[in-house]
């Protein structure tokens, strides 16, 4: 009996040790924090994406924005950070106007025609982009930096 109770704590203290790993492996692998969602008006979005856990974070959030927008550089094509959005609808009114704290920016925003414009050292780009009713329009603005 004495045997069969030293097995059977050996067994629940593998067990446990093997629960612990585990689950600090799967810690390990658990995906960055998103950065706060913020919102202008009737828009939210969030910013960020510096550091590969929050870059994968954001990626893998993208899917849940209409639309995504990613700023890079030309040379060797790191991201850049400090980009000063406009969005403006079919109408002319700005929907969001905000500074970029990483290489992405995901926004919500209804279905509909919209013009980004985005700043960086002083160049501006626009585009016109759709934002469909499902899915995610994405657009990259890179720039010579």
């Amino acid at each position: 009996m004495n045997k069969r109770h030293e097995r059977s704590r050996m067994a629940a203290m593998l067990a446990a040790g093997s629960l612990a790993l585990a689950c600090g492996m799967a810690a390990a692998q658990a995906p960055g924090v998103l950065p706060a969602v913020q919102q202008q008006g009737q828009v939210q979005y969030l910013t960020g994406g510096f550091g590969h856990d929050e870059s994968e974070a954001i990626k893998a959030a993208s899917s849940n924005y209409p639309l995504a927008l990613t700023f890079a550089s030309t040379q060797g094509g790191a991201y850049l950070a400090d980009v000063q959005v406009t969005i403006t609808d079919a109408q002319g009114n700005t929907v969001l106007d905000a500074t970029s704290d990483g290489p992405f920016l995901l926004v919500k925003l209804p279905a509909g025609r919209y013009t980004v414009s985005a700043r960086f050292n002083g160049n501006e780009q626009t585009r016109h982009v759709a934002v469909p009713a499902h899915g995610t329009a994405r657009q990259t603005f890179t720039w010579n930096a």
